[in-house]
C-alpha cells in the first residue's frame, strides 16, 4: 500500500478501509480532499475482504458476504468499480434430519407436517398457529405472531442462542423481522431489486474504489496506538463506538464469530449456497463458496461460522438496555468536533452492507454540501 500523506497534506483520515471507510474516503477524495485510509488489519476490505485459498476457490475470509440492495442509486454507486454476477441466494435449513426452505415458505410447511396446502391453505394454517402478541418488543413476540410455537421452535429458538449467545426474548423484534414468512413457493432468501455479487470479488472492487490519486492507504495501523501521528482536519471512524470514548459508560456488546474455512475433493458440498443448523452443531451455518462466485474448479471450498462471545466485533446486540448505552455514547459522539462516526460499529446498527453505503454517501454528503446523482439518496 502507498507511503501515507504528510501531515501537511492531509485533509481527513479515514479510520477502517471497510465499506464505510472506503465509500466515504472515495467521495471525500472526489470531492477535492486529501485523504488517508488506515486499517488495523493487512488488508483493505473489512469483514468484505475476499481472497483466493491455496486451492483457487475464491473465498470469504470473513464469512460470506451476499450483496442485495433495493436502492438503484447504491447499486449504481457501487458498479462504478465492480461488474456484477447475478446471483439470488439460496438456503436451507436442516430440521429433524431434513432439509428444508428458509424463510418458512409452502414447500417447508407442506414438508414437515405431510400437508398439501394451497398458498390460500398456507395463509390459513399461519393465522391458526399464530400467537397474537401486543405490543411486539421481542424477537420471539415477532415469531409467535408470525409462525407461533412449534415452527419457532424448529427454527428460530436454537439459532438465535447460537448466533446471539441470548434468548429469542432477549432480543429487540428488528432481528427477526429480518426474515419474512411466505405462503408461496418462492424460496429466494432476498426478495431485494438489484441481487449480485461482484465479478471479480469484493476485494477487487475496493481496490478500484481507494485508487483515487488524493487517496493513500496504511494498513496494519492500529489507530489508537498511531493517532498522535496526524492531524486532520476531519477523522471519520468507522471502527467501535465504545473503544473510541474509552469505554467510559461501559463496554456495548457485541458477537463475534469464529471462521473454519474447509476444502474438499467432491464437486459441491451441499444442495445450495448456504445450509443452516438451528438445533445440530455447535456451528449455525455452512457456505460453500462456488455458489456464490459461479467458479469452475476442482473441488469446492466451505465455511463453517462458530458464533463467539468474545474476539473481533462483528454484530451489535440489539436490545434495549444496548441502545440506551449506545445513546450515551452517540450524545459524545455529537459533542465531538472534526469526527464522523459512520458504519455498523461506530453507530452500533444491524446493517446490511447496502445501509452501510447509503450511510456512508449520506455523511459523505454532510461533509461536501454537494449533492450528486449517488449522495440523494432514495430508491
Amino acid at each position: 500500500m502507498s507511503v501515507a500523506t504528510s501531515v501537511s497534506k492531509l485533509d481527513v483520515l479515514v479510520v477502517g478501509a471497510g465499506f464505510a471507510g472506503a465509500v466515504v474516503a472515495e467521495r471525500l477524495a472526489h470531492a477535492g480532499r486529501r485523504v488517508l485510509v488506515i486499517d488495523k488489519r493487512a488488508h483493505v476490505g473489512g469483514n468484505a475482504f475476499d481472497e483466493f485459498d491455496a486451492h483457487g476457490v475464491l473465498i470469504h475470509r470473513y464469512g460470506p458476504h451476499i450483496f442485495h440492495t433495493q436502492s438503484s442509486r447504491v447499486f449504481a454507486y457501487l458498479s462504478r468499480f465492480t461488474t456484477w454476477r447475478p446471483y439470488e441466494h439460496r438456503v436451507q435449513a436442516l430440521v429433524n434430519g431434513s432439509f428444508y426452505p428458509i424463510p418458512i415458505n409452502r414447500s417447508t410447511i407442506n414438508r414437515l407436517y405431510g400437508l398439501a396446502l394451497d398458498e390460500a391453505g398456507v395463509a390459513a394454517y399461519l393465522a391458526k398457529v399464530a400467537e397474537p402478541r401486543e405490543p411486539v418488543r421481542t424477537s420471539e413476540d415477532a415469531v409467535l405472531a408470525s409462525v407461533g410455537r412449534d415452527l419457532c421452535d424448529k427454527f428460530f429458538r436454537g439459532y438465535t442462542r447460537k448466533q446471539w449467545g441470548l434468548e429469542l426474548s432477549e432480543l429487540s423484534a428488528s432481528v427477526a423481522a429480518r426474515i419474512p414468512t411466505r405462503s408461496d413457493d418462492d424460496d429466494l432468501y432476498f426478495t431485494d431489486r438489484h441481487q449480485a455479487m461482484p465479478a471479480q470479488g469484493y476485494t477487487a472492487m475496493f481496490e478500484r474504489m481507494l485508487a483515487h490519486p488524493r487517496i493513500d492507504i496504511e494498513t496494519g495501523v492500529d489507530y489508537f496506538a498511531a493517532r498522535t501521528r496526524w492531524q486532520p482536519r476531519l477523522t471519520v471512524f468507522s471502527g467501535p463506538i465504545d473503544a473510541y470514548f474509552d469505554y467510559c459508560h461501559g463496554a456495548l456488546p457485541y458477537r463475534s464469530l469464529e471462521f473454519v474455512h474447509e476444502h474438499h475433493a467432491q464437486s459441491n458440498y451441499q444442495h445450495t449456497g448456504t445450509v443452516n443448523f438451528p438445533n445440530d452443531h455447535a456451528y449455525t451455518r455452512i457456505t460453500e463458496f462456488k455458489y456464490l462466485t459461479g467458479q469452475q474448479v476442482a473441488g469446492t471450498s466451505v465455511v463453517k461460522e462458530f458464533p463467539r462471545a468474545a474476539g473481533d466485533p462483528y454484530y451489535p446486540i440489539p436490545n434495549p438496555d444496548n441502545e440506551a448505552r449506545y445513546q450515551l455514547y452517540k450524545a459524545m459522539a455529537r459533542a465531538e468536533r472534526d469526527v464522523l462516526f459512520v458504519g455498523r460499529l461506530a453507530q452500533y446498527r444491524y446493517y446490511n452492507m447496502d445501509q452501510v453505503v447509503a450511510a456512508a454517501l449520506k455523511a459523505a454528503r454532510h461533509v461536501t454540501g454537494i449533492d450528486d446523482e449517488y449522495t440523494s439518496l432514495d430508491n
